[in-house]
């Protein structure tokens, strides 16, 4: 059997109607003389777009430089901290400043604190 009948191409335009009519509407709009409208549609859909990307990779950046990951000097504690911040260290209470990628005890080195308690004699 042979099929003797023209063949007959069909385009599949399920994909493509949304997209002609997005470019039909965008051309009555401009044709109209409200070109201002859609230029300033599609500059808040790319702040839309781009504000969040940039914002999250602005957080992502500003992180990396100004936290620090370092051991306590006095008990090896793994603690995180911001540059230019003191802190205590949550194993043994030592009071800590966070600086220049390192953690470093508060007091010189060396120093031994004492808490002087005060003992009633009868």
């Amino acid at each position: 059997m042979t099929d003797n009948s023209p063949k007959v191409w069909q385009i599949n335009a399920a994909g493509i109607r949304p997209w002609i009519t997005f470019v039909l509407i965008c051309a009555l709009i401009g044709s109209l003389g409200l070109g201002w409208v859609l230029k300033s549609a599609l500059l808040i859909l790319g702040l839309i777009i781009l504000l969040p990307v940039v914002a999250i990779g602005g957080f992502i950046i500003w992180s990396r430089l100004n936290i620090v990951q370092a051991n306590c000097p006095v008990c090896d504690q793994e603690l995180t901290g911001f540059k230019g911040t003191e802190l205590d260290c949550p194993s043994c209470g030592e009071a800590l400043r966070v600086s220049k990628g390192s953690v470093n005890r508060v007091a010189p080195p060396n120093t031994i604190d004492v808490a002087a308690i005060e003992i009633d004699t009868p």
